[in-house]
């Protein structure tokens, strides 16, 4: 062990929602991802926070009152965890839908922002940003990149600019299943072209993995065809081309496994599969790529962001009830601190409302 305490280890609560509910398992409730959270424990560390997604059943955005903002807060502070980051609820207005969905969008920005401001205000939320993508397909982009794209980044510099009031920063989320962020070329355009200094990229270690093999967007794989995935090298080297160009973006980070194919469940589309930690067949050595989103190109760290966070997404309810599993992910996210963290004396006791 040593002694380094950033950045905060978190747990992502929305894995209990994502691919759940109709033609999938039961959603896994707040509460029971939180207490899981707050239960897991490898020699005497624990989880500092979680990072939640504001969407039913968790959370309803359209309908949450300053009381109920308070008894989060109180409710997180009482496990000694903080919130960081949180998913704002924009699918309900598809950028690349109508002039009406894509005020919707910026309007379910404008409620996650307000939300996360009072949390702040609460003690309780230190640091993260509020995470949105396009709400739109890969196909649906397809059919007119260089339209799509101009609607996407309006849309993105007015969610923006409301961020900006509450002081916020909006992260754009890599996947492949989202259009005008299915390509880590068309990712780093849409960025550049939003332009706004609120704006940033939510890199999650199993979502980019399939960025390299150019899943719904061939023309941009970094990896070569029938790659062999005992060629550490080629990997290695793919790798870091991905994050040259997106590591200077990203101000959010998920820590996952991923072993190189594409999974969906419920009412999700098919992304980036994320397996369990300790998965034999996980493409990724977690540890040490973990390192080249969190180092820079002279292997100096970043601190770009105060915490990152476990994503674990259409997990098999069976796996996310046990505990062991949320033990081993710890396990994981504690071995990328050791590595890749620093120490800072605590300015502020965890928790604290």
């Amino acid at each position: 062990m040593n002694d380094n305490n950033f950045p905060k280890l978190h747990n992502a609560t929305w894995p209990g929602l994502v691919g759940k509910g109709e033609n999938s398992e039961p959603p896994i409730s707040f509460d029971d991802m939180l207490n899981m959270t707050a239960a897991a424990e490898v020699d005497g560390i624990k989880f500092d926070g979680v990072d939640i997604g504001l969407m039913p059943p968790h959370f309803d955005v359209e309908t949450m009152t300053d009381d109920d903002i308070k008894r989060l807060a109180d409710k997180v502070a009482s496990k000694n965890l903080n919130i960081g980051s949180m998913v704002a609820p924009i699918w309900g207005g598809p950028i690349l839908g109508s002039k009406e969905d894509r005020a919707t969008f910026v309007e379910m920005v404008r409620k996650s922002c307000e939300i996360g401001q009072k949390l702040r205000e609460l003690g309780v939320r230190p640091y993260g940003v509020i995470r949105i993508d396009s709400a739109s397909s890969p196909q649906e982009w397809e059919k007119d990149p260089v339209g799509n794209s101009k609607l996407i980044v309006e849309t993105f510099r007015q969610a923006c600019d409301v961020a900006a009031d509450f002081g916020e920063r909006l992260a754009a989320e890599g996947e492949i299943c989202w259009g005008g962020m299915h390509s880590w070329r068309v990712m780093v355009e849409t960025l550049e072209a939003v332009d706004r200094p609120n704006m940033g990229f939510q890199a999650d270690m199993a979502h980019t993995l399939l960025y390299l093999m150019g899943y719904n967007h061939p023309e941009d794989r970094i990896l070569p065809e029938n790659f062999d995935w005992n060629d550490r090298a080629t990997f290695t080297e793919a790798l870091k081309t991905l994050t040259r160009a997106l590591r200077p973006w990203t101000i959010d980070f998920h820590v996952a496994q991923n072993d190189g194919t594409v999974f969906g469940s419920g009412s999700h589309d098919k992304t980036g599969r994320h397996c369990q930690a300790t998965d034999p067949n996980g493409k990724l050595d977690i540890v040490t790529d973990a390192g080249l989103w969190l180092r820079d190109e002279n292997g100096e760290l970043t601190k770009a962001f105060r915490h990152i966070c476990w994503d674990g997404c259409m997990f098999p309810n069976a796996v996310m009830t046990n505990q062991q599993t949320w033990n081993d992910i710890l396990a994981t996210m504690i071995k990328v601190r050791q590595q890749h963290g620093w120490y800072e004396p605590e300015q502020v006791a965890v928790g604290t409302v």
